[in-house]
């Protein structure tokens, strides 16, 4: 059977650094750092009061606002984002078969906040349960991939990811494997995530996961650095459409990139911490190279998972150079982390975008934040720091990785027809 080839046609983000795709681009450009205090709730109490939070967004000018109430953050982000990308590809102007569209959508979480209310409501009554009609539709992880769905009648496969930070690529690597064996002809996918409140930025902290620099918010996400101390959490969305290449072409439609291949592996290792020598992630990146019949040569940009904790890092690193040999230290390789923050289950689509943008527009999104060399991390290697640079980018690899040991690649190259 031969496989159909698969081309991105439609993007859109809603990140902490651009509320939309354009934005976010010209955002990583500038190496703008997205980390400020917490608006959302009083964090005066907490261990870490800062986050990269989605700002200047009314959601009311994306969606009605009745509609919106039914809808936990982490949906509205979706929505946001997802229209953005249908609207970007084109699709509704053409004639389409609605069987053949599909949505896979990746969410680590889901609806926390909603969660989150709803259970401080009925703590602090008198026992009797008086739950909002909407509790169970606005919490699930699944629900922002039906809301897709049903604005626009896509009518093909429906499903949510969920591999913890992970999820998205994951929902990108199964959108692209469903079109290239002829189950669908595109796919809206991509991820979302709304962590920045109480449960989210508490429950993180009581596993030291998260940087607690109050102090110096603005610069706390330092991957790489030697005195980087936990991940910066980030809320936003990502989207892009897939489309299977000659429904693409008779359409008309502008084409971004081409999907390359995907990887999945599990580290078997730990609940939380990666395995020390990388092997999950160098098992992984293998598998996506293999995917994509590519020669190591032919990666120039990898846009590492690089979470800015103190174990993450190193492993990851001593996986690149595994992998990659000698060539590691002809590639450039940036954490765009440095700048989102932790999008979670969102983190791979909005880092799959950073690739896209390195593949069409020239230039590799710097790693920021960095001033301290780790001397357990190898400084000849192209960390990208604190600038963009300029570069011709014909091939992409991201990784991303999540808690559980769920490891996920994908490869993106220019199209060429």
């Amino acid at each position: 059977m031969e496989l159909k080839r698969v081309v991105i046609t439609g993007i859109g983000a809603l990140t902490p650094i651009g509320n939309t795709a354009r934005e976010y681009k010209e955002g990583l450009a500038k190496g703008v750092s997205g980390s400020a205090p917490i608006t959302a709730f009083d964090a005066s109490k907490f261990k870490t009061q800062f986050a990269c939070e989605v700002k200047n967004l009314n959601i009311a000018d994306h969606i009605d606002r009745k509609e919106a109430r039914k809808m936990d953050p982490y949906a509205q982000y979706a929505m946001v984002a997802s229209t953005e990308a249908v609207e970007d590809s084109g699709l509704l102007n053409t004639e389409y078969d609605a069987d053949r569209i599909g949505v896979i959508w990746g969410s680590g979480i889901g609806g926390l906040k909603t969660f989150l209310d709803e259970v401080k409501n009925y703590a602090g009554g008198d026992g009797t349960p008086r739950f909002n009609p909407f509790f169970i539709p606005k919490m699930i992880a699944d629900i922002a991939g039906g809301l897709v769905s049903i604005k626009y009648g896509f009518r093909g496969p429906n499903f949510t990811t969920v591999s913890a930070c992970a999820s998205s690529t994951n929902a990108i690597i199964d959108a692209y494997n469903l079109i290239r064996l002829g189950k669908a002809d595109a796919f809206v996918t991509g991820g979302s995530e709304a962590a920045v409140n109480e449960a989210g930025i508490a429950g993180f902290n009581a596993m030291h996961a998260l940087s607690t620099r109050n102090d110096e918010a603005a610069t706390a996400s330092r991957p790489f650095d030697r005195t980087r101390d936990g991940f910066v959490m980030g809320e936003g969305a990502g989207a892009l459409i897939l489309e299977e290449l000659e429904h693409a072409k008779k359409r008309g439609a502008q084409i971004y990139c081409e999907v390359a291949g995907g990887g999945m592996s599990a580290d078997a290792h730990h609940i939380t911490a990666p395995h020390p020598d990388g092997l999950g992630a160098l098992n992984v990146m293998r598998k996506a190279l293999d995917d994509a019949q590519l020669n190591l040569d032919d990666i120039e940009y990898v846009n590492v998972h690089g979470t800015s904790t103190p174990l993450g890092d190193i492993a990851e690193t001593k996986a690149i150079k595994q992998m990659f040999g000698e060539h590691a230290y002809k590639l450039n390789i940036s954490s765009t982390k440095s700048m989102t923050g932790h999008l979670l289950g969102a983190a791979g689509v909005v880092e799959a975008l950073a690739c896209i943008f390195a593949i069409t527009d020239g230039f590799v999104p710097p790693t920021i934040n960095f001033s301290e060399p780790d001397p357990e991390i190898d400084q000849k290697l192209n960390f990208t720091l604190n600038e963009a640079q300029e570069r011709k980018v014909e091939v992409a690899l991201s990784n991303t990785f999540g808690f559980g040991g769920h490891n996920t690649s994908a490869i993106f190259k220019k199209f060429k027809g």
